[in-house]
């Protein structure tokens, strides 16, 4: 993931219904695409990658 540019995920469709999320090094942010301005989470990387390993394996389990 590019550092400090907010990205979307591939699998977002065009509905404007998903998130964005950029990595600072230091921390992982979280926002709505639709209200960017509305605030954000921020997120430890280590917290991050465990979330995200977490979502994997439920997707896989599905």
């Amino acid at each position: 993931m590019q550092r400090n540019a907010w990205r979307t995920s591939s699998r977002s469709g065009s509905n404007g219904q998903c998130v964005e999320v950029r990595d600072r090094g230091v921390q992982v942010d979280v926002r709505d695409s639709k209200a960017p301005d509305a605030g954000m989470l921020s997120f430890e990387p280590a917290a991050w990658d465990t979330f995200m390993s977490s979502i994997k394996t439920e997707i896989g389990r599905s």
